[in-house]
């Protein structure tokens, strides 16, 4: 379980994260992009994947990672369920989440590999 305090440490560790509300959760963004989202009420985050990212996670559980109904989902949106999800797994989630939207100048840094 990771709760939300320990979320918001994991996603402003990113370069460039910035915080703000969006609609009724918490976003958090590099560049005004968003990569992920908080709902504190569910205990439950959104975060952008490419499909296939989207598809490899999602094949874990999905009790703990799915995509979101409808088309949303269908353009990589990805729900995680904090109350299952082990933080090891966040943390590389989020790190995925975050290249997928961040220019490669700051995106370069967290990929393994390279």
């Amino acid at each position: 379980m990771v709760s939300n305090e320990q979320f918001r440490i994991l996603a402003k560790s990113f370069d460039q994260v910035e915080t703000s509300p969006h609609f009724d959760k918490e976003s958090f963004r590099v560049r005004k992009k968003i990569f992920a989202t908080l709902n504190v009420k569910n205990q439950e985050v959104s975060v952008k994947l490419n499909l296939i990212d989207q598809s490899v996670f999602c094949a874990f559980d999905k009790a703990v990672i799915y995509p979101v109904e409808g088309s949303w989902g269908k353009l990589g949106w990805t729900l995680v369920n904090l109350k299952k999800i082990r933080k090891s797994m966040l943390q590389d989630l989020l790190t995925v989440a975050y290249c997928t939207v961040a220019p490669p100048i700051l995106a370069q840094q967290y990929k393994s590999g390279e």
